[in-house]
This record gives structure tokens, C-alpha cells and sequence, in this order.
């Protein structure tokens, strides 16, 4: 019989041994960029050698993904969002080369966390909010539960969690979607799709969001129990 995993993990510090952002920094926008030379300590004492790593960062680190769906038959809403680095991908480096790239993506809606909207009740109204302003229903807040622990998207690069939260809404009181302004966010489609299609859509690749196929998964999971 196989040993249950424990899931323990080797404990580690991490050393700042200098922080070179400033001499590289010309001009910040959303993202900051921080080139930091670091250093790790392990358990005994022993450590690494330095090394050079960069760390994006922005004002508001995490954000939340929104899991709407009906009630039975129950249907899931997904919404095409425009992700410019997807259409800037650098050939030479792509292991299977793409001949048109497709800068839009089918996923659940999300948002960023701003920073007055803190703990759980932050989080539910940031869901709350982010469900008015991207699919154009309103919804309280307290209507919002948790979908499970949070996860690091990216964390090789950046350390912003995503938080899931869902709700059952009626798709026929939808208004007018607010949107934030961005150009990134004119013209998406909306569109509640059965689970058993959005499952499908995941496994075949035409949804490609890994957020929107945990946040899939995670409500069959939660139907089902």
C-alpha cells in the first residue's frame, strides 16, 4: 500500500540581497516590474548562491473569478474577453508555431480586487460588482459563496491569487453590462452555455482559460454534492 502524501514542504527563506528595479524602471503603467537579486535558506542552514529573478506587481494583486450559472438546467456563463499578449506571442520561441494568433478568450467573468474590498466581505462585493460592470446582472453580494481554496495563476512570475466565488442568477434581468472603459472589454459576447458543453469546450481546447476549467470543474463538483 502507498504511503498517503503528506503534502509537507521543504521549508525555505528567501533573502532580498538587493533590489535593482529603480535602475531599470523608465516608465510604469499597470504593471511594475522588480528585478531583484536574491537568495534562498534552506533547513540546516545551507543556502543558495545569489540569483537574478523578476517579479511583476501591480496595485491590486489578487482578483476574483466570478462562476454564474442557473438553475436547472443548469447553464454557465462564459464571456469573450481580449487578451492582447495572446496576439504577441513571439514566434521564434513557440514550440508548435501559430499561423493566426487568437487574441480572445472564452472564460467565466473575473476582476481585480480593489484594495478597499477586503476579506470575505470584500471579496463577495468585488464579485458583486464585477458581475454588474462585465455581464450586466445585478446581484447581492450575500448571494455569493466560496468555490473552493484560492489559487497562484502564475507564480513563477507574478503572486496574485484568484479567489472563486458563485452564484445562481436568472440570465433575463440582465441590463446593460457597465464595463470599466477599457478597450479590452468592448464588444464581448455573453453567452450561458450548458456545464456539460462548457466541460466539453475544456477538454477539446476551444476554452483555453485555466480559470474558467477550474472554476467548471469545481461547480459540477459543487452541483453534484
Amino acid at each position: 500500500m502507498s504511503e498517503r502524501w503528506s503534502a509537507e514542504k521543504p521549508q525555505v527563506k528567501i533573502e532580498v540581497v538587493s533590489d535593482l528595479s529603480d535602475a531599470m524602471r523608465s516608465d510604469e503603467g499597470f504593471i511594475r516590474v522588480r528585478r531583484l537579486v536574491l537568495k534562498n535558506h534552506y533547513e540546516g542552514g545551507a543556502q543558495s548562491r545569489e540569483y537574478r529573478y523578476d517579479c511583476a506587481e501591480r496595485d491590486a494583486m489578487d482578483a476574483v473569478g466570478i462562476v454564474l450559472y442557473t438553475a436547472a438546467p443548469f447553464r454557465i456563463c462564459l464571456r469573450s474577453s481580449i487578451r492582447p499578449p495572446l496576439a504577441l506571442r513571439p514566434d521564434y520561441s513557440l514550440p508548435i508555431k501559430e499561423t493566426v494568433p487568437d487574441p480572445t478568450l472564452f472564460e467565466i467573468p473575473a476582476g481585480l480586487v480593489e484594495p478597499d474590498e477586503e476579506g470575505e466581505e470584500g471579496l463577495r462585493n468585488c464579485a458583486a460588482r464585477e458581475t454588474q460592470e462585465e455581464v450586466g446582472i445585478e446581484i447581492a453580494p450575500e448571494a455569493f459563496s466560496v468555490l473552493g481554496p484560492a489559487v497562484f495563476l502564475s507564480p513563477g512570475l507574478v503572486a496574485e491569487k484568484l479567489h472563486f466565488y458563485s452564484a445562481e442568477v436568472d440570465p433575463s434581468t440582465a441590463g446593460t453590462a457597465t464595463l470599466d472603459g477599457s478597450p479590452v472589454e468592448e464588444r464581448a459576447r455573453i453567452a450561458f452555455v450548458t456545464i456539460e458543453e462548457a466541460l466539453s469546450a475544456c477538454r477539446d481546447g476551444r476554452i483555453e482559460d485555466i480559470k474558467t476549467e477550474i472554476g467548471v470543474r469545481r461547480l459540477i463538483d459543487k452541483l453534484k454534492g
